[in-house]
């Protein structure tokens, strides 16, 4: 048994990271208290009204679409077989490596006035403009469509786990009591399923508030672009920092009622034995074959030709240079925060591991501090962190100027160290999880025989661990880096002058409607993603069977 007291450095860097990720969120929270501005005042006339009713009603349509493509998905590849079935269970899983906003961008080229699908309409028919009427994809029900496409994959793995899980006498039971194949499913495998679904669905949502690339290539106004418009166009940080405490409210009421909708249930099947599938044919094959098919082609398939057109539409040799120069800086970005995010997970982590007594709840309760950061918006973060670092570097500056006469401008803010810093508070709770799991299947005794050898916690974690945990090590190094390289606002809000990744210069081109252009650097963003989402899908796949 350990009995680690104290954990010395480790526990050090544990209680300060969660202190660095948790100050951007109070920065947030106390603009609040902070003096109304006029800016404020003429927000709160004019937009905040349209802010509140377009996010919630955004937030509503992206819960039923995810809620109804990921749960019918998921038990329809779990309790039935049809062909393609085992191939579609893993295809259903794609759209996760295409953000909303490159998807945006395809179907915005596709469906526009000038684009394809109306032009073919126009010339079949003879119509011309103002004598028809067309869906109009920048609109909000065009940004939940898009949002939920990108998102359901949340609901279907997790509904699928659930589903797998069920066992065969719960589905029995339904059918001796008279339920047909639609009643077992809504009485039975529903509320079963319940708390995985509520799970899911708060995960897309707060990827949801999260969203500004495609809320903003559509002009939509919700909190996100008007956090944005508050501080880079009107230049009133304190009104941006006011909004983002409100689009917190949003994000506290989404977790809270995924914690409501779960309440105390704690659902057991009472076996493991899963249900057998029943196997389909003819036309009900065919409904469920195109059930699933649904979602894969339109979330993934059609926007990822689309985008292949527009980018060999717009091929041009000179783009070549510019793209390897954003590739380039988006790998060194990734590739630093990704190091940063999985050596300041390890030794948290660890910490969390060794200590006991007093200090085990003080490092437990700074370690979840270092993960409510997953749950805050990137624009929430930039407008928390460019305020306290601007405070830093004006300290810095005044104390340099008057100790040596020297005027070294701003030396945090509007840096690559600003860019890290949001991304670990953003998404070092991911490199956390996964570090814990595998810290969890490594026995105790390893540190009691380190201990016994005088290696110190630091040597131990280096010599034993490290090695021992290799795999999960990659596999959080790999999912930061993924999740860095698709961050939009963020990236957007604080990277250095003239320093652009793929995700910005993707949407700075679609601004300019030059979507050709904006289609090859999407494009490298969705290929970075896929084959680690293949790989991490595989892994959890096989984890919980058919």
């Amino acid at each position: 048994m350990l009995d680690y007291q104290r954990v010395g450095f480790l526990g050090a860097v544990s209680l300060g990271a969660a202190a660095l990720i948790v100050l951007p969120i109070l920065t947030v929270l106390a603009s609040v208290f902070g003096p109304a501005s006029e800016t404020w005042a003429h927000l709160v006339r004019t937009a905040l009204g349209h802010y509140v009713l377009n996010t919630a009603l955004l937030v509503a349509l992206v819960a039923a679409g995810v809620i109804s493509i990921g749960v019918l998905s998921a038990w329809l590849v779990t309790a039935y077989r049809f062909p393609g079935q085992r191939l579609l269970q893993w295809m259903l899983v794609l759209p996760l490596a295409m953000p909303a906003y490159v998807m945006a961008y395809a179907y915005t080229d596709w469906l526009q006035f000038t684009g394809p699908v109306q032009s073919v309409l126009r010339a079949a028919t003879g119509w011309q403009a103002r004598e028809y009427w067309f869906p109009e994809i920048r609109s909000l029900g065009g940004a939940a469509a898009m949002l939920s496409f990108a998102l359901y994959p949340y609901v279907y793995l997790l509904a699928r786990t659930a589903f797998v899980d069920l066992s065969r006498s719960a589905l029995e039971a339904g059918r001796l009591a008279g339920y047909s194949a639609w009643g077992s499913f809504r009485r039975v495998a529903l509320p079963l399923a319940r708390p995985a679904i509520a799970a899911g669905t708060a995960l897309a949502l707060m990827e949801t508030l999260a969203d500004f690339g495609t809320v903003s290539y559509f002009a939509l106004e919700v909190f996100t672009t008007g956090i944005f418009k508050a501080w880079l166009s009107m230049g009133d940080s304190t009104a941006a920092g006011q909004l983002s405490a409100c689009l917190l409210v949003f994000v506290v009421v989404v977790v809270a009622l995924e914690r409501a909708s779960r309440g105390r249930a704690a659902y057991a099947s009472g076996t493991r034995k899963p249900s057998p599938p029943q196997r389909l044919a003819g036309l009900a094959a065919a409904l469920a074959f195109a059930a699933c098919a649904a979602p894969v082609l339109f979330g993934f398939l059609l926007p990822a030709g689309l985008l292949l057109r527009l980018a060999w539409s717009a091929a041009d040799a000179s783009w070549s240079a510019r793209l390897l120069a954003l590739v380039g800086n988006s790998f060194v970005l990734a590739a630093i925060a990704a190091l940063a995010g999985v050596v300041l997970a390890t030794a948290m982590a660890y910490a969390a591991r060794l200590t006991r007594g007093r200090l085990a709840t003080t490092v437990s309760y700074a370690n979840r501090a270092a993960g409510l950061g997953y749950a805050i918006p990137g624009a929430v973060i930039a407008v928390g962190i460019l305020v306290p670092l601007g405070r830093l570097d004006n300290w810095i500056a005044g104390g340099l100027e008057a100790t040596f006469a020297i005027k070294p401008g701003l030396l945090l803010t509007g840096t690559v160290v600003a860019l890290v810093y949001a991304y670990l508070v953003r998404f070092l709770a991911v490199a956390l999880q996964t570090v814990e799991a595998g810290l969890a299947k490594v026995t105790p005794s390893m540190e009691d025989a380190a201990r016994s050898l005088g290696a110190t916690p630091v040597q131990t974690l280096a010599r034993v661990h490290a090695p021992l945990l290799a795999s999960s090590l990659a596999s959080a190094a790999l999912l930061l880096f993924i999740d860095i390289l698709k961050e939009l606002p963020a990236t957007f809000a604080l990277r250095p002058f003239n320093f652009d990744t793929l995700a910005v210069a993707a949407y700075n081109l679609a601004q300019d409607e030059r979507l050709g252009e904006a289609a090859l650097p999407s494009l490298v963003i969705v290929a970075l993603g896929l084959l680690p989402l293949l790989a991490v899908t595989r892994r959890y796949m096989r984890g919980i069977g058919p």
